[in-house]
């Protein structure tokens, strides 16, 4: 079961809402106060982080959080860890006051996440396209050890041109491994460019129900739809789930939206106020 502590979290559709506006406030200033770059890649996955941690949908507890039985999220697409990390302090799996020191020389709160930097780290990311093996090893050795808990991986679609990612697509099915979830943040764009001029991604949900998978379209700024699915996982199939989430790079600030700049750009002071103002945070 969920902690109590988070149970009283578990929001409705507005508070949701307010939970993602609040965020991407707070992210937009972090990112400026750590000279951080990725502000836009962590943007587009906030609505998902939501879902997962505010909406019922996972088994943890951040008083116990090497529980045996604990669902584990690994976030694979690593250079949104300023979502992560704002997520798991506001959640209580470590204190607000970290987020502090996020960027800074010698602090647990890296630009990547580490494992065992801090609670709620399940994997180290950094270099893409090996969250879904380590998902998949974890999942496995879940069910090997009858342990009820689940996996979900959360990766970017420019991840998706990894040839790695395809091994494990193949395999988790092969094995039947159902407790496995991949959610792709599909913003449409990569480092150098868009996801599709870059590499054939579509149609991706036929992809990876061609490889096996039970696969899934959504709005992923839809927090309700999210719910649905991650809250009926496993979803009977006796397959793996990919859920490739539909998103806007930098959603939440109008400048930033659909802007591949926001990839590396650090937003300025002025930039910061504007930000806040639009997402009523000021």
């Amino acid at each position: 079961m969920i902690d109590s502590n988070l149970s009283s979290r578990i929001c409705k559709t507005k508070e949701l809402a307010d939970i993602s506006r609040r965020m991407r406030g707070e992210l937009v200033e972090m990112s400026h106060t750590a000279d951080a770059m990725h502000l836009g890649s962590s943007l587009s996955c906030v609505d998902i982080f939501v879902a997962l941690y505010y909406g019922g949908c996972l088994n943890i507890d951040p008083k116990n959080p090497c529980a045996a039985t604990r669902d584990r999220v690994i976030l694979s697409k690593g250079h949104a860890s300023m979502t992560f990390y704002t997520v798991l302090a506001d959640t209580g799996f470590f204190s607000k006051d970290l987020l502090k020191t996020f960027n800074k020389t010698g602090s647990h709160l890296t630009e990547h996440p580490n494992l065992g930097a801090l609670p709620g780290i399940e994997a180290t990311a950094g270099s893409l396209g090996h969250g879904l093996s380590m998902g998949l090893g974890m999942a496995l050795a879940g069910r090997n050890r009858h342990l009820p808990f689940r996996v979900f991986v959360i990766m970017s679609d420019g991840e998706c041109n990894e040839g790695s990612v395809w091994e494990a697509a193949m395999l988790a099915p092969a094995q039947k491994i159902e407790n496995l979830v991949v959610i792709i943040d599909f913003n449409r764009w990569q480092a150098t460019g868009r996801s599709e001029e870059i590499m054939a991604l579509n149609p991706l949900k036929e992809k990876w129900e061609s490889f096996g998978w039970s696969a899934y379209d959504v709005d992923g700024h839809d927090i309700s739809s999210l719910i649905k699915i991650l809250s009926a996982i496993p979803d009977g199939s006796g397959k793996p789930i990919a859920i490739i989430a539909h998103t806007i790079k930098g959603k939440g600030v109008s400048f930033m939206e659909d802007d591949n700049n926001w990839h590396y750009r650090i937003p300025n002071a002025e930039e910061v106020k504007f930000a806040k103002e639009e997402l009523g945070e000021l």
